[in-house]
């Protein structure tokens, strides 16, 4: 098949075949995480920032290509999630910058957009590393320009990004150590080489793998659904404040210490909230709840397998909105200073309420709001200068992004845990100006030190410490100190790594699934080994994470 020019609907069908081909192996992609903690998330971040500019390309009819472009440009820009999805939406936003104003490309055009994307991607990222997604993107839009002045076919030209695409992606763990050590390809990489051969399959016909467990939900949701438009009732009557929609891929291992029954699952989930739905097939559960406190919900399926296709709205506010429609209110002053976070967990959230949080987005591992989510809580924070904390490195980017987006006054402190947002939080003066907050919160976060705990998935060995699957991690600041198929000694190893002789105070937040007997436990042990320091408890509600730990 020869493609001399590459319009804008043949470039659409290559956008929804990309998209499609992701969704189809998200799960993949995040088995590649490096470290084996349950929260693999790359390919979920990538396949929800794609499908976000997915769904405005559908909304387009042009057949110029520029136009069709800009609008999955965009699309990805306010979906984006993590760091993978940031690093996606500006690769294709520099793409969509190399089309401008062209009504049909050449294969010389397309390769001059693709390295437009690649220049766009690297200036996004503070400090780039090799061997990641954005090596898999330099290195396939380098073949293209090499190649295109010999070429005139756009199908081969794509042909020849894939497969750079893919040669790149095999020498990733020659660049990135962490990754030889692991075994593993970098997970970014993996998702943009999926895309592209999306790309590619559109331009020559094929047809790629079906998701046969692509459970069709929409005519019951909308049956039961979330939309509540009654003028009469108050938001305040709201029980359950969040819609939540979610797909659980069965995973095996998990499946077999723990057999999935739906009836048994619809009952536990019956617990959290309302409206729900709960449909599944031999390789799936696709599920609809109005819950109060999505994450619960989340941490239910993770029980038989991964998290794909997560989706939550807030309801209160879309019923705030609907309401503001039909009623002529006086908008409400904006206020001076606001401070936006995010933490997954009613006891994290309502701690850093306590401390002044204006907004908490809901989120954090497995769950990263997208640039549009925390564009919309800086709306909904209503001040003149707004801080927003990430409290997690993966939604730094995102973060950034959305302050690039708004209209207001917004400065990013680069939390990247919780312990940092608290002490950060804890920094901030209302009478200083935004930039001065921000350095004095962003040198407070570093004075802190993190301890999590957690499980692993799988088998792996990093950093020389061999981990089985199943057994408990302790990792301080990001690093895996410790392991041991015992909880409570996985805690001890890890507090004698974190608790040094100049430290006074040890904060202990309390995950959702921590008993208060073990607690009292922990507390009583540290009591005795750790006589001066000084210990702060607080139910965190937090999944995942058994424990969150911060020493100062």
């Amino acid at each position: 098949m020869t493609i001399q020019k590459l319009d804008g609907i043949t470039f659409a069908q290559m956008v929804l075949s990309g998209a499609h081909h992701l969704s189809n192996n998200a799960q993949k992609i995040d088995a590649l995480n490096v470290f084996p903690v349950p929260d693999g998330d790359t390919g979920t971040n990538m396949n929800l920032s794609i499908t976000s500019g997915a769904s405005e390309v559908k909304k387009q009819d042009s057949n110029s290509i520029s136009i069709v472009a800009d609008a999955f440009a965009k699309g990805l820009l306010m979906g984006a999630r993590g760091n993978s999805g940031v690093i996606l939406s500006q690769i294709f936003r520099g793409f969509s910058k190399g089309l401008e104003k062209k009504e049909t490309v050449t294969v010389e055009d397309l390769a001059v957009a693709f390295e437009s994307g690649v220049t766009a991607a690297y200036k996004a990222v503070m400090k780039p590393v090799e061997g990641t997604i954005l090596t898999v993107a330099k290195d396939a839009a380098s073949a293209a320009r090499e190649h295109s002045g010999s070429l005139n076919n756009i199908v081969e030209l794509m042909e020849i990004v894939v497969e750079e695409a893919k040669a790149s992606l095999k020498r990733t763990p020659e660049l990135l150590p962490v990754l030889k050590e692991v075994g593993v390809v970098d997970s970014g990489g993996q998702g943009l080489v999926t895309i592209y051969e999306g790309f590619l399959a559109s331009l020559k016909g094929e047809k790629l793998p079906e998701n046969n467990a692509d459970i069709d939900m929409e005519d019951m949701v909308n049956a039961e659904h979330h939309k509540i438009t009654q003028d009469f009732m108050d938001t305040s009557e709201i029980e359950f404040g969040y819609c939540t929609e979610f797909m659980v891929k069965f995973e095996e291992e998990k499946t077999s210490e723990n057999p999935f029954s739906e009836e048994a699952f619809r009952n536990e989930l019956s617990e959290h909230g309302d409206s729900l739905l709960v449909v599944s097939d031999d390789e799936i559960v696709k599920v609809h709840i109005h819950a109060e406190y999505p994450g619960a919900c989340l941490t239910l399926g993770q029980q038989y397998g991964s998290l794909i296709n997560m989706k939550i709205e807030n309801m209160r506010e879309q019923h705030t909105a609907i309401v503001g429609k039909n009623k002529k209110e006086t908008p409400k002053e904006k206020s001076e200073y606001a401070i936006v976070t995010v933490a997954m967990g009613k006891g994290l959230k309502e701690l850093l309420e306590s401390l002044g949080a204006t907004v908490v987005i809901e989120g954090g591992q497995t769950m990263n709001p997208s640039t549009k989510d925390i564009t919309d809580a800086i709306k909904q924070a209503n001040a003149k200068q707004v801080l927003i904390l990430p409290n997690n490195k993966n939604i730094i980017m995102a973060a950034d992004q959305a302050a690039e987006l708004a209209d207001e006054e917004v400065r990013v402190v680069p939390t990247k845990t919780i312990p940092q947002g608290i002490s950060a939080m804890l920094a901030f003066h209302p009478e200083a100006d935004i930039d001065m907050n921000k350095e004095t919160m962003n040198e407070a976060r570093q004075h802190v030190k993190t301890g999590q705990v957690t499980y692993a998935v799988r088998d792996t060995q990093i950093d020389g410490i061999t981990i089985e699957n199943g057994h408990f991690m302790g990792i301080l600041d990001g690093k895996i100190t410790s392991t041991n198929q015992d909880h409570f000694e996985t805690v001890k190893l890890l507090l004698k790594e974190m608790i040094g002789e100049e430290d006074e105070i040890l904060t202990i937040l309390q995950g959702e699934d921590v008993k208060d007997e073990e607690l009292n436990i922990l507390v009583k042990y540290v009591e005795e080994a750790y006589e001066d320091i000084e210990i702060e408890v607080h139910k965190g509600n937090q999944p995942i994470y058994s424990y969150i730990l911060s020493v100062e």
